[in-house]
C-alpha cells in the first residue's frame, strides 16, 4: 500500500502500543511474508529504533505469538441457536477465510512451541460447540484430534510439491518431469494430471485447496455425527487402542 509522507509521518508520531507493534507486523507479514520479517524490519516500518519494540515484546518469539493471536481473533464467533454441526464447519470456514488473508499463518502456527492463551481459549470454545451437542467427552477428545489444524484453517500436507516462482517454472521441464513420472508412478502420475486446479481457491499454488479442505472437513463432519449417533462414550475405544467402530446400519 503506498502511502503519503503525511501519512506516514502522522504514523511514526503515534505513540507506540503492544496493540500497534502486533498489528503493524501483522500488516507486513501479510506483505511480505513471515521470512522477510524481523524485528530490524518492522522497526524501520514504524519509524523507530528497534530497542522501542523491546518495550512491548520481549524477543522474536513473543512478537510471533501476538501475531497469532491477533488472526485467530478475526475468526468469527459461534453462531448462536445452530446445530452443533452447522456451528462447527461455520467456525472452521471462518478460520479459512482469515487464513486466506494472512498466508504465512500456518507456518507461524506450526513454529510455535506451545498454544497461547488466546489459541487455547479458541480451542476451548471448539470443544464446547461439541459438548453442546451432546458429544461424549471421550468422543470430542478423538474429535478434537482428528481435525488437528484443520480446526484453524489449514491442513498439513506431507509434501509441498508447487514450484517457489510458478511465473518463471519451466513449462517443458514440468511436462518432462510428469512423463518420468509416469514411467517410474503411475498412479501418482494419474492422479497428478487429472486433479483440476483453481488458481483463485488456492492457498499458495496447487490443487484446488479450498475443494479439498471442504471435502475433507464435511468427511469428518460425518463421520462425527456419525459416531455420535451411535452413542459413543467411554467404551467406545477397546482396551488394545483400536477403534471399535459399530457395524454399518
Amino acid at each position: 500500500m503506498i502511502e503519503t509522507a503525511e501519512h506516514l509521518d502522522v504514523a511514526r508520531r503515534t505513540p507506540l502500543s503492544r496493540d500497534r507493534v502486533l498489528r503493524a507486523a501483522v500488516a507486513l507479514a501479510d506483505d511480505v511474508g513471515i521470512e522477510a520479517l524481523s524485528m530490524r524490519t518492522l522497526a524501520r516500518e514504524l519509524g523507530v529504533v528497534p530497542m522501542a519494540l523491546y518495550k512491548h515484546v520481549a524477543n522474536k518469539e513473543e512478537l510471533l505469538d501476538g501475531m497469532v493471536d491477533i488472526v485467530v481473533c478475526e475468526i468469527d464467533p459461534p453462531v448462536h441457536d445452530a446445530d452443533w454441526k452447522s456451528a462447527v464447519r461455520q467456525r472452521i470456514l471462518s478460520a479459512r477465510r482469515v487464513l486466506r488473508r494472512h498466508l504465512w499463518m500456518s507456518r507461524a502456527i506450526e513454529s510455535r512451541a506451545k498454544a497461547t492463551p488466546v489459541v487455547l481459549e479458541y480451542m476451548d470454545s471448539m470443544i464446547g460447540l461439541f459438548r453442546a451437542g451432546g458429544f461424549s467427552v471421550d468422543l470430542t477428545h478423538h474429535v478434537m484430534h482428528a481435525l488437528g489444524s484443520r480446526m484453524l484453517g489449514f491442513s498439513q500436507e506431507l509434501f509441498d510439491d508447487s514450484p517457489s516462482d510458478p511465473e518463471s517454472a519451466d513449462l517443458d521441464a514440468q511436462a518432462d518431469m510428469l512423463r518420468e513420472m509416469a514411467g517410474r508412478y503411475p498412479h501418482i502420475a494419474e492422479v497428478a494430471m487429472a486433479a483440476a486446479h483453481d488458481e483463485e481457491s488456492v492457498v499458495g499454488q496447487g490443487c484446488d485447496d479450498q475443494f479439498e479442505f471442504e471435502f475433507a472437513l464435511d468427511l469428518l463432519l460425518d463421520g462425527f455425527e456419525r459416531l455420535h449417533r451411535q452413542g459413543w462414550g467411554p467404551t467406545g475405544r477397546s482396551r488394545d487402542d483400536s477403534v471399535a467402530f459399530p457395524a454399518q446400519e
